[in-house]
């Protein structure tokens, strides 16, 4: 039997303007893991099983007189994407398919099966997408996974930037731009897949990021999970209502972000703390505009706490639930800014950053 494990992830800056091209954000994977055993099937029958996902809930709207089922909750849809991709690449390589069995183990998720947010359904694609190139005996080379994982996961999702598939398969603190979209379309529709995973794919870019010496990131759970792909359609549908407040979003925060990408640059704590606080104000505008709820009010009693210490703080991520984060450059009152957040119902979370071995983590 053969396990492969993908981290989960957080956003510390730059959301939703990541989904345009040329809009850097900033990434953090951690160490809570999706983690895919892959082994031959006996006869001709292979399952896919996982405890986790077994009873997971989907949501679904009314279409007319239809019921419509969102299969983006539904993590069975990332991980036979990520099968069906993969398959693809190795019959285009001359691999003959064998039948195998699939078991999946996440730790993304809290004892009673809430989402902390951490990005399962892009861990579990890339966990898939490495499990079967190592069942294989191909080299699960960074690039290779992050496009397989990439493509196979916008194919359930339709939206998003795959900035949480690169946080997986990089690990560390990234700095992310995305692709262009079209452009991969046309490509995936012209030519052999094969082919795709070759090219250099215009506007993607990964660079990893080193954190000044003596910041701490803590993270603190709302116990309200959110839905990513949901929020993004419902900002989509808003673009063309305020087109010009809307490319004022994007271009102040591409500067807040590469301003905090310089503050890792220059070990300068301060200047990420700066930003962090931009950043905030930035979502906070852009919710407004979208007449959404990012900073719902736990998450709001979160970072005020955080900013009582003189910590700075945000939401994480979509928002409207899921994590917020603190930026610290000491590490003194990390235990009462603890304590508070417990006595107004917020978690703490004992996660840290996962940095890839590379040695060891091809």
């Amino acid at each position: 039997m053969i396990t492969e494990k993908a981290p989960g992830k957080l956003y510390i800056a730059g959301e939703y303007a990541v989904l345009e091209q040329n809009c850097p954000a900033i990434i953090v994977a951690l160490n809570q893991f999706v983690r895919v055993s892959i082994s031959a099937a006996v006869g001709n029958t292979g399952i896919i099983h996982s405890k986790q996902y077994s009873q997971d809930s989907i949501h679904w709207r009314r279409q007319g007189n239809k019921m419509v089922i969102d299969n983006r909750d539904n993590p069975f849809e990332y991980i036979l994407a990520a099968i069906r991709f993969t398959e693809q690449y190795l019959l285009e390589n001359g691999t003959s398919l064998k039948v195998y069995d699939l078991h999946v183990n996440s730790d993304l998720d809290s004892k009673d099966g809430r989402k902390y947010g951490l990005g399962s359904s892009a861990a579990v694609t890339v966990a898939t997408v490495k499990a079967i190139l190592a069942f294989y005996g191909i080299e699960r080379k960074h690039d290779l996974v992050y496009k397989l994982a990439a493509i196979s996961h916008y194919s359930v999702q339709g939206n998003g930037s795959a900035g949480d598939i690169a946080a997986s398969v990089y690990g560390g603190w990234l700095a992310y731009q995305t692709f262009d979209k079209d452009w991969l379309k046309h490509e995936l529709a012209t030519k052999k897949l094969s082919d795709v995973l070759t090219e250099a794919w215009p506007g993607l870019q990964v660079q990893l990021l080193t954190p000044p010496e003596g910041m701490e990131l803590v993270i603190g759970w709302s116990q309200k999970p959110a839905s990513t792909s949901r929020l993004v359609d419902e900002t989509n549908a808003q673009k063309e209502n305020f087109q010009q407040e809307y490319e004022a979003f994007l271009t102040n925060s591409r500067q807040c972000v590469l301003k905090m990408i310089a503050g890792f640059k220059q070990h300068n704590i301060s200047l990420i703390q700066e930003q962090i606080r931009v950043n905030r104000k930035l979502l906070a505008h852009f919710a407004k505009l979208n007449h959404i709820a990012i900073e719902i009010p736990r998450l709001t009693e979160l970072i005020e706490i955080a900013e009582k210490f003189g910590f700075a703080a945000k939401t994480s991520g979509a928002g409207n639930g899921d994590c917020g984060i603190v930026i610290t450059n000491h590490n003194g009152k990390i235990a009462d800014l603890k304590a508070e957040w417990l006595k107004a119902g917020i978690l703490p979370l004992d996660f840290h950053v996962h940095i890839l071995n590379q040695t060891k983590e091809k």
